[in-house]
């Protein structure tokens, strides 16, 4: 019948093409070939994410802090209340270290592919030094305490506890972010350490920048 001839030539079609192409073509939907999808490894989220996400950090706290600066600096000039800022000599040792702590970071930095083992002791020294600041920051508002100079003292000191203690808030979010790099198992992180390296880094130096703008701008207020 001319319908039984029409299907024989189809299939005789469909197995010449099929010998052609080296087998049958593999299914598309369900079936065994979903197995492979259980078998791969989840993928890591892309480093653009982390760096955006940090870089939207650091301009919601330099919009913080420029609110605050602003206010010190209008404050200074039409307040006739104004007492000078007393400034503690240990802040400028402390910004020492805090740079310090900076260019150490820098430096472990660039060994982490050459050099892993000197990358590890370099990012752990410039952790401690981070921490060593903090400390250093706790020694100045002490040593204004025994003066008998407080946060309600006056408005130039009102600012001047105002600006360290958040700038100490946000810097210890960065010695957190140091330690997780120091002391995390990769292996397991669902961050790779070249990112979590990058971003923190990217946050330190930018904490460091930010303590160098608010110590001028204390000075500017004695």
């Amino acid at each position: 019948m001319p319908g039984a001839t029409v299907t024989e030539d189809i299939e005789l079609i469909i197995e010449d093409h099929g010998g052609k192409g080296g087998g049958p073509v593999p299914p598309t939907g369900g079936g065994r070939g979903g197995d492979g999808d259980k078998n791969r490894r989840p993928r890591k989220p892309a480093q653009g994410r982390y760096s955006t996400g940090i870089t939207l950090a650091m301009i919601s706290i330099l919009v913080f802090f420029l609110g605050l600066c602003t206010a010190f600096v209008v404050l200074k000039h039409v307040s006739v209340a104004w007492v000078p800022l007393r400034i503690p000599k240990i802040l400028l040792l402390n910004t020492a270290i805090l740079l310090t702590s900076s260019y150490t970071l820098e430096r472990a930095r660039k060994q982490l592919s050459s050099d892993p083992s000197r990358f590890q002791k370099l990012w752990r020294i410039a952790t401690a030094l981070g921490v060593l600041f903090l400390l250093g920051q706790m020694i100045a508002w002490l040593q204004l305490f025994a003066s008998g100079i407080y946060i309600g003292s006056d408005q130039a000191t009102s600012f001047f506890y105002i600006f360290t203690a958040a700038h100490a808030v946000h810097l210890l979010g960065g010695v957190a972010a140091l330690s997780y790099v120091a002391f995390r198992n990769f292996d397991k992180a669902k961050i790779p350490r070249n990112t979590a390296v990058q971003v923190s880094s990217y946050y330190w130096h930018f904490m460091d920048g930010l303590w160098i703008f608010l110590l001028a701008l204390l000075y500017l207020g004695r």
